[in-house]
C-alpha cells in the first residue's frame, strides 16, 4: 500500500490506496487466513499476506506500507503482508528485537482509542501516535512536505465523502493519489485498489474497490 488516510472521532475512518505492479497476483478482501480468525484483508497470492487488514469484532485495522531504508539480508527476508494480519488480530505492535528479517515499512494499528504508527528503516525502529483528526501516512511516513500530502490532505480533511475524491483518472505525477508509470522494461506499477474502513462502537464497514476492474470496463 501506498497511501493511509486516517480520520479520528466516535467513528474511526480509514482509507488505504494500494499501489502495486498490475502483473503481481492478488484478490479481493475475505477471510483467507485460518491462523488469524475473523480477520479480513485482501490477499497479495504471491506471499500470501496483506496490506490492510480488518478484524470487525476486534474494533481494529492495521495497514502496511513499505518504506525508505536498508533492505533485509536476502538470505533470511520475510515477508512484510504478515505484520498488519498478526497486529489486527493481536491488537500489538512487533517487537522491535524481531524486525531485521523485514525490508523496511510503516505499520498503522487503530483502534478507537489509539492509533499507532510503527516505522522501521532496516536498522531502527520508531512508535509515534497518530495525531486527532484526518492523516495521510505515506510510503515516506507522516510527511507533511510529500507532494500527495500536500496535495490531497486538505481534500479529505474537508471532505465527508471520500469515495468521490478516487475518481480520477490514474497519473504519474508526484502529487497524485491514484498513480499508473509504465516503466521502461514494460512493466506498469499503479494503483490497483481501494479499502474503505469504518469502525465505530457498533459497527465496523468496509467498502472495497478493485480499479483494475474499473479500467478494464
Amino acid at each position: 500500500m501506498c497511501t493511509l488516510i486516517v480520520r479520528t472521532g466516535r467513528r474511526l475512518s480509514l482509507m488505504g490506496v494500494r499501489d502495486e505492479y498490475a502483473d503481481r497476483p492478488w484478490e479481493g478482501p475475505g477471510e483467507h487466513w485460518p491462523e488469524y480468525p475473523g480477520v479480513i484483508g485482501g490477499r497479495d497470492l504471491k506471499a500470501g499476506g496483506t496490506w490492510l487488514a480488518v478484524h470487525p469484532a476486534a474494533r481494529r485495522a492495521a495497514a502496511l506500507l513499505n518504506g525508505p531504508g536498508k533492505p533485509a539480508d536476502e538470505r533470511t527476508k520475510v515477508s512484510r503482508g504478515d505484520l498488519a494480519l498478526r497486529a489486527a488480530f493481536t491488537g500489538e505492535l512487533p517487537a522491535e528485537t524481531g524486525l531485521t528479517v523485514y525490508d523496511p515499512f510503516h505499520l498503522v494499528l487503530a483502534g478507537l482509542t489509539r492509533i499507532q504508527v510503527l516505522s522501521w528503516d532496516g536498522a531502527r525502529a520508531t512508535v509515534q501516535d497518530l495525531p486527532q483528526g484526518t492523516s495521510m501516512v505515506v510510503n515516506t511516513g507522516l510527511d507533511a512536505a510529500s507532494p500527495r500530502v500536500i496535495t490531497h490532505l486538505p481534500r479529505f480533511r474537508d471532505s465527508e465523502r471520500w469515495h468521490e475524491l478516487i475518481t480520477g483518472e490514474p497519473s504519474g505525477d508526484p502529487g497524485a493519489l491514484i498513480v499508473r508509470h509504465e516503466l521502461p522494461d514494460g512493466r506498469v506499477f499503479a494503483s490497483l485498489s481501494v479499502m474503505e474502513v469504518t469502525i465505530s462502537q457498533d459497527d465496523v464497514t468496509y467498502d472495497f474497490t478493485d480499479l483494475t476492474a474499473e479500467r478494464d470496463g
